[in-house]
């Protein structure tokens, strides 16, 4: 069977894994009355809480006898490790593009990698039927991306068509009849070239693992397309690393490939084909998975360093233990291993104590996701302000630097800026008209400088702005860029917060706790209207006499406290301070709980 490979990348919300549903569904994957689940390939349950992609999935469709292996792929650069490796596996790729919005940083990311791969992009202007649309705007301005990340005159002359993922059509022009897909898929298997694999059928097996997952039933299972030769299941194979050592010998259990969402066992693996194979126990993602007599392995995909690290500690609080069964430093590093070994983009390291360990990563969103995925499973942490990564060059030292594009409305441009070039130390780079009353703003900002910022910019924005980063590379240290303003208030008691100490308290600032929390000496209950930080008893009921009667108290009305996500309390903290995270809860608390030790630790510094 005729088989093509294609990769379908976008900017976040411009519509992929919508597009990838209707294609699954005019294909024939489906039965007529299955009931299929919106975005069905967003099937992790943080995904489908946030509406994006986080890992990059594969599935299959037949149309008029090809065979189409289609890869979603996550669209934010926090998860690139993801996208630079599936890239190798495919032979074309669909760029999306939102009619009104054009390209963005993401498209410009995933965009330059495959431009570098040499690909041919298929351009489809998605969402046309937006009432602010542009779509031969959106062209224009795709023509210019690519000619600015330097393509070729081949990739320069895309085809290019109008959709509505969501209406389930694709037309070459835009007075199409706007019925169906067809055209789209008539295209793909026009415009993308066979795997140019097929023509080594008759050498010796050889493929490069791109993505690692485990089976319940099977274990350890890489995926990857399959580059010379064909595979039966039972045949033994060895697994190469990067520099050519043998990992393992290994025979193959399985051999699955994807048809329509599910994987289906085959009996031989074709070169060209992406498959995922069972049976080995050490082998991960860029090892090469090859015949017994091959020594050399198949170079793989460079990937780009990581910019920030966070550190994972033991949860040490009072409250320890009472939410997680996992909070030993052993059980901890052992899941952080297992999570560096499927993610490349992540790496870890020890620290000197043994219970602790600092994970680097690409950004804040990919830490908050881990963290997210660990407290479900069970865990209880304490984590870290999250700090950049510094470089030496030539004695000099460096600091990554991040592109930050921003539409916004023209009324918060002058805030926006104001905030971007002064404190933060950006560069601004382009302002522009964005359509009807609103502004483009493009800047350079150091990523230290970006830390928490986001929650900031939807206040000044009042929530309308939107924001995106992308590492842009690396600058000479721009010095000290100052943190959060106000001090903190701090519980000196253990015990449960009482409605009565915590409205005495409110003249003091925001309160981060309700009524009846159990509180413990030196956690952060509140943010002070000052700059110091400040001790406080919210313990403290009201005395009772003859005078002052106990019915009262419910008279007492408390202001709504500020409830922060994880990744705003990650980025809300001070150095001295600490993120503590159970299943139940998350609570901001000082490094050091006793105040003596605080006040000990603070002079030293």
């Amino acid at each position: 069977m005729d088989i093509r490979n294609i990769a379908i990348i976008a900017h976040v919300d411009h519509g992929k894994t919508t597009l990838v549903d209707e294609l699954l569904k005019q294909s024939g994957v489906f039965r007529e009355n299955e009931a299929v689940s919106e975005r069905a390939m967003d099937s992790n349950d943080i995904e489908r809480e946030r509406g994006i992609t986080i890992l990059a999935k594969c599935t299959s469709v037949e149309w008029k006898g090809t065979r189409i292996n289609i890869v979603d792929t996550p669209g934010h650069a926090d998860f690139g490790g993801e996208v630079e490796r599936i890239l190798s596996m495919v032979d074309g790729v669909v760029l999306l593009v939102d009619a009104a919005e054009g390209p963005m940083p993401q498209t410009k990311f995933v965009t330059s990698k495959a431009l570098a791969l040499g690909l041919r992009p298929i351009v489809v202007v998605n969402k046309v039927d937006k009432p602010d649309g542009e779509p031969d705007r959106a062209i224009d301005e795709v023509f210019d991306l690519f000619a600015a990340l330097e393509a070729s005159d081949e990739q320069l002359d895309f085809p290019s068509m109008y959709a509505s993922g969501r209406a389930g059509w694709c037309d070459a022009t835009l007075d199409g009849p706007r019925k169906d897909l067809d055209a789209l898929f008539d295209l793909i298997v026009d415009h993308v070239p066979t795997p140019a694999q097929i023509t080594r059928k008759d050498e010796p097996f050889q493929m490069l693992a791109t993505t690692l997952s485990a089976d319940p039933f099977i274990g350890r299972i890489l995926t990857g397309r399959v580059e010379a030769g064909t595979l039966k299941a039972g045949e033994t194979v060895k697994a190469l690393s990067r520099t050519g050592e043998k990992i393992e010998q290994f025979r193959v259990s399985k051999i699955l490939a994807f048809r329509g969402l599910s994987q289906q066992p085959i009996d031989v693996a074709e070169a060209g084909d992406i498959v995922t194979i069972a049976g080995m126990t050490k082998a991960t993602v860029a090892d090469t998975l090859c015949d017994v007599g091959i020594d050399a392995p198949i170079p793989a995909q460079p990937i780009d360093p990581p910019t920030i690290t966070v550190t994972f500690g033991i949860n040490d609080s009072p409250l320890a233990g009472r939410d997680g069964k996992k909070v030993q430093s052993r059980v901890i590093r052992d899941r952080l291993m297992k999570e560096a070994e499927v993610n490349v983009a992540i790496k870890i390291a020890d620290t000197p104590g043994g219970d602790a360990f600092e994970v680097s990563g690409r950004g804040e969103l990919q830490m908050g996701v881990l963290i997210e995925n660990m407290r479900r499973e069970g865990f209880e942490l304490s984590i870290s302000r999250p700090q950049v990564i510094f470089t030496e060059d030539d004695g000099q030292r460096m600091e990554p630097v991040e592109e930050v594009t921003i539409d916004v409305d023209d009324e918060y441009t002058g805030v926006v800026v104001e905030k971007l070039t002064g404190p933060r130390k950006g560069d601004l780079v382009e302002m522009k008209p964005a359509g009807a009353g609103k502004t483009r703003i493009i800047a350079h900002v150091p990523s230290r400088g970006l830390i928490g910022y986001h929650g900031e910019f939807l206040t000044d924005t009042r929530g309308s702005g939107v924001l995106n980063r992308l590492f842009h590379g690396t600058t000479a240290y721009k010095g000290k860029i100052d943190g959060r303003r106000q001090g903190v208030l701090i519980s000196m008691e253990n015990g449960s917060s009482v409605a009565f100490a915590l409205w005495n308290l409110e003249d003091r600032g925001k309160m981060f706790i309700g009524a009846q929390e159990a509180v413990y000496t030196g956690m952060i209950i509140g943010e002070h209207s000052r700059e110091n930080d400040l001790e406080v008893n919210p313990l403290k009921g009201k005395k009772l006499t003859n005078v002052r009667a106990s019915g009262t108290d419910e008279a007492v009305r408390l202001t709504t406290p500020v409830t922060m996500s994880l990744e705003q309390a990650i980025a809300y903290i001070d150095d001295d301070e600490l993120v503590e995270v159970t299943p139940n809860a998350i609570r901001l608390r000082k490094r050091y709980l006793d105040p003596h030790e605080r006040k000990r630790q603070a002079r030293s510094a």
